[in-house]
């Protein structure tokens, strides 16, 4: 039996339990000092004093592996429940055009936003998105990144689509971070549909969903629920389908226009509503009340200068409430873990307990996986982040700073920086 061994540790700091915390439940973490995490086989088998626990460990396995983590802090290994890390291009002149003032219209009558995007991807050969796709992981691995969800969705065809997707399978097999595969063909109505969104939605219906579940390509099935995009009828339609046809579902809600899409993502079961800058004080108590998570994304908001999701709102509502990078060549292009995190305690008003649990446990259920990742407690799987750092809540104090030392998935030393 392989077993790891993590001694001298300053801190273990985790939320506890196997489904996602709510409200002011999201502060209830789990402290250990002088602490030790034992590993066997992949799962976390316990937490505990660090002398009596290097005892145990030591006299019951003669090929116990054993990290002296001299004073460093332990806590799960992150999770990022909403991306779009997987394209062709970059857009940073649109990025730079877009904060001098330029309308967003304006600059997709040069060409520009998801149509450019698009039309890279559609472009790119599998090789150069695999290459695209290690890379990014790469980095995201060395910022504590374990568990990332990843969306389709610069594609908006069947061919690029299902090769966005595949490509993500390919990737889960060459590199240690696990990626949950979301397919978003309702990202955007493509330029062959223009003017025909109800129509595109059929043919994502009729063409698309099959051949996916088919070939199991993806678990969930995403939309962008919003004024000019798709309605709340056509949303509705899509969703209801894809979870008929056994895919779980989430959904872009109330990003930019409040629509009612978190209710609708309530209604429909949604595993999760995302974004929620414009979310109605009726979505808020609805998110409260049942079991939705919401996804907020504070680094697409302080890029696009726009008003940060009410966290606390939706905390004293007794919401289930996660982080994610929403990484995308538009509006955020960062995954930056510590970016994300600072703005949640300094400009959200999360406290660093609160945001822990909504970077790992919560994460997690974002994307149904809060029963086997997301905190270090018996039964888990081994996925642990080492911060060079005595106290979880230099997450937020050590401001924009990368704190991990040593990223473990599975039990298993993965990447050290």
């Amino acid at each position: 039996m392989k077993s790891l061994l993590i001694r001298n540790l300053a801190q273990v700091a985790t939320p506890v339990g196997f489904a996602a915390r709510k409200g002011e439940a999201m502060g209830d973490i789990r402290l250990y000092t002088d602490a030790a995490i034992w590993i066997k086989d992949g799962r976390i088998w316990e937490v505990g004093d660090s002398q009596e626990l290097t005892q145990r460990a030591v006299a019951s396995d003669e090929e116990l592996k054993v990290i002296d983590a001299q004073s460093q802090c332990a806590v799960p290994g992150f999770v990022d429940p909403h991306t779009h890390f997987l394209f062709g291009g970059a857009r940073a002149e649109e990025f730079d055009a877009r904060l001098r003032g330029v309308p967003y219209m304006e600059l997709l009558a040069r060409g520009g936003g998801i149509v450019s995007t698009m039309q890279h991807t559609r472009q790119a050969s599998e090789k150069e998105l695999l290459r695209i796709g290690m890379n990014t992981l790469s980095s995201m691995l060395s910022l504590g990144y374990t568990t990332i969800e990843g969306k389709s969705g610069y594609g908006l065809d069947l061919k690029t689509e299902l090769k966005l997707l595949k490509v993500m399978g390919q990737l889960q097999e060459k590199q240690p971070v696990d990626i949950v595969r979301t397919y978003l063909g309702a990202h955007a109505v493509p330029p062959e549909y223009k003017g025909r969104s109800g129509e595109y939605i059929q043919w994502i219906i009729d063409e698309v969903l099959p051949v996916i579940k088919k070939e199991k390509l993806a678990e969930f099935v995403d939309v962008f629920c919003e004024k000019g995009v798709f309605t709340n009828e056509e949303s509705e339609r899509l969703l209801a389908v894809a979870k008929y046809m056994g895919f779980a579902i989430k959904l872009h809600a109330d990003e930019m226009t409040s629509t009612g899409g978190a209710g609708l993502g309530c209604t429909l079961g949604a595993v999760s509503a995302d974004h929620l800058l414009a979310i109605s004080d009726a979505d808020i108590a609805r998110l409260g009340a049942g079991d939705t998570v919401a996804v907020l994304l504070p680094a697409t908001a302080f890029c696009m200068r726009k008003a940060f999701a009410p966290a606390r709102r939706l905390l004293e509502a007794g919401a289930a409430v996660a982080l994610a990078s929403d990484f995308n060549p538009g509006s955020c292009y960062t995954y930056s873990l510590p970016l994300i995190f600072g703005l949640a305690v300094i400009a959200m008003n999360m406290t660093a307990a609160e945001a822990l649990t909504a970077c790992t446990l919560n994460a997690a259920a974002a994307i149904n996986r809060a029963d086997f990742i997301g905190s270090i407690e018996k039964g888990k799987q081994g996925d642990i982040v080492l911060l060079d750092v005595p106290d979880y809540r230099y997450l937020s104090y050590k401001t924009g700073i990368n704190l991990v030392k040593t990223v473990i998935k599975n039990g298993e030393i993965v990447h050290v920086n």
